[in-house]
């Protein structure tokens, strides 16, 4: 059972600024402050190879009125007492060929948390059946963690990897949605996490895999062989696009936590993480 004292932090969120998303920021927060959330960090979508002609804007933020409008709503927040924390970050979009404009973006350190995060592989998104239609399951599986693996030894500027088996999600076979752990290439994912530990980054717990799936991203046993390779920064988040999804799952997600060994969380300020008691 979660104590009454605990602190709770939705840290992966979208709002009209994410090209998938209309929410209303402003309305977002007002739904943080009904589900107690103590503190709410923005990630909108920066995805720099993100392909689609129909519409070749497709979640490439405006960075600049992104970080003015949020400031703004931020500051007028900050005149209420129930008002959560408000953080401003990112969710980047990492890939090989966008390395030098990931890691020189924010040069003037206006955000307060990146998660790095995969939706595309070889200019695919496991999203749609492009990405499966040249490769069984299991090797399209395998090709995705074997290129987050690439990209966390080649970048730098992120504080936690996001939704890590994100691909999870979308595997095609329906038959699979709650029984393909034995596609996962758990030594795969322990050098991943092994670098991200070696690099002082961390993970998050997305918890929009118990409404996409029936598992939070990543799954628990990815959880429990973090922390028993001597993960400690850990993230939660919703990732929700609108606001009826702020703060979904953050109790049960903050229970996986206790159950795997944490005894922290964690949020980030100026990219720097703060451990919080759970």
């Amino acid at each position: 059972m979660l104590q009454k004292n605990i602190k709770l932090y939705d840290l992966h969120l979208h709002s009209r600024f994410s090209s998938d998303s209309e929410a209303d920021p402003a309305a977002e927060i007002e739904a943080a402050i009904k589900a107690g959330l103590s503190g709410m960090c923005f990630t909108e979508h920066n995805d720099f190879d993100y392909d689609n002609p129909e519409s070749p804007n497709l979640f490439k933020l405006d960075f600049d009125n992104y970080t003015k409008n949020l400031f703004s709503i931020r500051d007028d927040f900050s005149l209420r007492s129930d008002a959560p924390e408000i953080y401003i970050g990112l969710e980047q979009g990492l890939t090989l060929p966008a390395g030098d404009r990931i890691e020189s973006y924010d040069p003037e350190g206006k955000l307060d948390f990146i998660i790095g995060s995969s939706h595309v592989v070889d200019g695919l998104d496991p999203y749609y059946p492009q990405f499966w239609a040249d490769k069984t399951i299991a090797e399209g599986v395998k090709r995705y963690f074997e290129y987050i693996y690439e990209c966390v030894k080649t970048l730098n500027n992120f504080d936690v990897y996001g939704h890590l088996d994100y691909i999870t999600r979308y595997i095609p076979d329906k038959s699979l949605k709650d029984n393909h752990d034995h596609l996962i290439p758990m030594d795969l994912i322990r050098e991943i996490l092994s670098v991200l530990i070696h690099k002082g980054k961390g993970i998050e717990i997305n918890t929009a895999g118990w409404r996409k799936s029936y598992h939070a991203n990543p799954s628990a046993p990815i959880i429990k062989l973090y922390k028993e390779i001597g993960g400690e920064i850990i993230t939660t988040g919703s990732d929700a696009h609108s606001a009826a999804d702020i703060g979904h799952g953050i109790v049960r997600a903050i229970n996986v936590l206790k159950e795997c060994g944490f005894k922290y969380v964690t949020f980030f300020s100026k990219r720097k993480p703060v451990f919080v008691s759970i």
